[in-house]
């Protein structure tokens, strides 16, 4: 009998060519944005005499962590207008173009000025292309076609294999281009913009080849009807937004700080409304009621484990500029290269899990995942204590220690991100399984807007407290989840 799979095309790894252009394009976007966010922190606090802007510390690092907020923000939005708007190939390639346009923004020798249009931009056309992209992975496959699983464990390598090279060579653009003695940053920045520009040109070179004609309309077109509320709703959002820039500025307090307390609202908050929206509707079951109140304290659970995770690029950055011996015998590097630990260890991580949870029988809910997921990602910043406890907060320790709390990190990540997802889907009420999914982004970006606030008390001298505060919290709130397991299995209704 003739294997009906023979009929699907397998020009790319055994899977789609179309796989391709979606792998080189997230492959492209990840080398940009890691390599970026790599040297970015540095740029903004080192002296200006040193080839950065010569921010404060601590505004620099709280600008870092409600950045990463804001980009997972946009993403709710991004997926809204490719299925309602334009389809998903345009929301695409615009997110792309913006995402290049900030690049080249930070290229600039432009002061401050080009930073936070840089950010704009960047935040904007991340939301536009990350979740667009994913989604149109799964286009490429009908509901009988069992590459799928594969398919995406490709293009997930792909995204990790973007953002594990693209430290080393940002910042080897950084230390050998420009004719200034110090660093060049704008030309590591440069680097960043071309590897955008390089998977926009294969994309749209590639899309028009392989890419599905569908993906060029919205899934669910909206009608005028349908539209004059979400404008009238956005351009009350504006009103508000508007009317309170102009109450700070009157009162003197329009300052990034505000700004940055305002972000932290607005991204503490949202899920909040989401939730009781979702839980009032009537569009909602019984059933399905109870499988949202699971979903919060997993919620919350990952909005601890995002904030810790993501803090490798702002705490931990931080820590490896100024507290980490940057050799290993005669092997030197820069702070900057150790933002490849993060995908490299995922990359190394995923077939083992991959194999466990597949040949693991009685295996834990995913709830008690979530739990032992939230105790390792503390013991992370528990190990981090260590160093001072035993040598103090003044010298420089082994990078080891980094090495160390990024490895353990990862391991709790591999069993909350991608569970997470998957009950995250399973656990979504029909009417609002496309925002349920939002609500996992709001997550991270929920993690990350703590961190922009808590982020202020960390320097050398405190860190010792710093990763014992935060460890504590996650390893003990990663406890109390397992006492709720059971009922939150209950509240889960049948959902495994």
């Amino acid at each position: 009998m003739e294997d009906t799979n023979q009929k699907y095309d397998r020009a790319f790894l055994g899977q789609p060519k179309g796989l391709s252009t979606l792998f080189f394009t997230e492959m492209w976007e990840r080398f940009s944005y890691y390599g970026m966010r790599a040297i970015l922190l540095y740029y903004m606090y080192f002296a200006v005499s040193q080839g950065g802007l010569g921010m404060d510390q601590t505004t620099a690092a709280s600008i870092m962590s409600i950045y990463g907020s804001l980009v997972y923000l946009s993403g709710v939005a991004g997926g809204w207008i490719a299925d309602r708007i334009l389809g998903s190939r345009r929301t695409v390639f615009y997110g792309g173009v913006l995402i290049m346009l900030g690049h080249i923004a930070l290229s600039l020798p432009a002061g401050q000025a080009a930073l936070y249009a840089s950010i704009l931009f960047i935040v904007l056309g991340t939301g536009l292309l990350k979740p667009n992209v994913s989604d149109m992975v799964g286009t490429l496959y009908d509901e009988q076609d069992k590459r799928r699983d594969a398919g995406f464990s490709i293009f997930v390598f792909g995204i990790n294999l973007g953002a594990a090279i693209a430290p080393t060579f940002v910042q080897f653009a950084s230390d050998h281009f420009g004719a200034s003695a110090h660093v060049n940053y704008h030309a590591g920045f440069s680097l960043a913009a071309i590897g955008m520009f390089f998977g926009l040109i294969q994309y749209w070179l590639g899309g028009r080849k392989y890419l599905s004609k569908d993906s060029l309309y919205p899934k669910d077109p909206i009608d005028k009807e349908s539209l004059r509320p979400v404008l009238i709703w956005t351009g009350i959002a504006l009103v508000i937004l508007a009317i309170i820039l102009a109450l700070l500025g009157v009162t003197g307090n329009l300052n990034i700080t505000s700004i940055i307390n305002l972000i932290t609202f607005v991204a503490i908050g949202l899920p909040i409304v989401y939730f009781i929206m979702m839980y009032n509707s009537k569009k909602v079951t019984k059933v399905e009621k109870s499988r949202i109140l699971a979903y919060v304290p997993l919620f919350i659970a990952a909005a601890i484990f995002w904030g810790i995770e993501e803090s490798g690029s702002v705490v931990l950055a931080l820590f490896a500029e100024q507290r980490t011996i940057l050799h290993l015998g005669g092997w030197h590097f820069a702070a900057s290269q150790f933002q490849t630990l993060n995908p490299l260890f995922i990359m190394i991580l995923t077939p083992f899990f991959t194999w466990l949870w597949s040949v693991w029988k009685r295996q834990p809910s995913s709830p008690a995942k979530f739990a032992a997921g939230l105790i390792i990602a503390g013991l992370s910043y528990l190990w981090m204590m260590i160093p001072g406890l035993m040598f103090g907060t003044d010298g420089r320790v082994s990078p080891l220690w980094l090495v160390g709390s990024w490895f353990i990190v990862e391991i709790a990540e591999m069993l909350i991100s991608p569970i997470g997802l998957s009950v995250t889907t399973k656990l979504a009420p029909k009417a609002f399984s496309g925002q349920m999914m939002s609500m996992w982004f709001l997550a991270n970006s929920a993690g990350q807007a703590v961190n922009a606030q808590i982020v202020k008390f960390y320097t050398p001298q405190t860190e010792i407290q710093y990763f014992c505060a935060i460890g504590v919290v996650s390893v003990v709130f990663g406890i109390f989840l397992f006492f709720l397991v059971k009922r939150i299995e209950r509240l889960m209704q049948g959902v495994q």
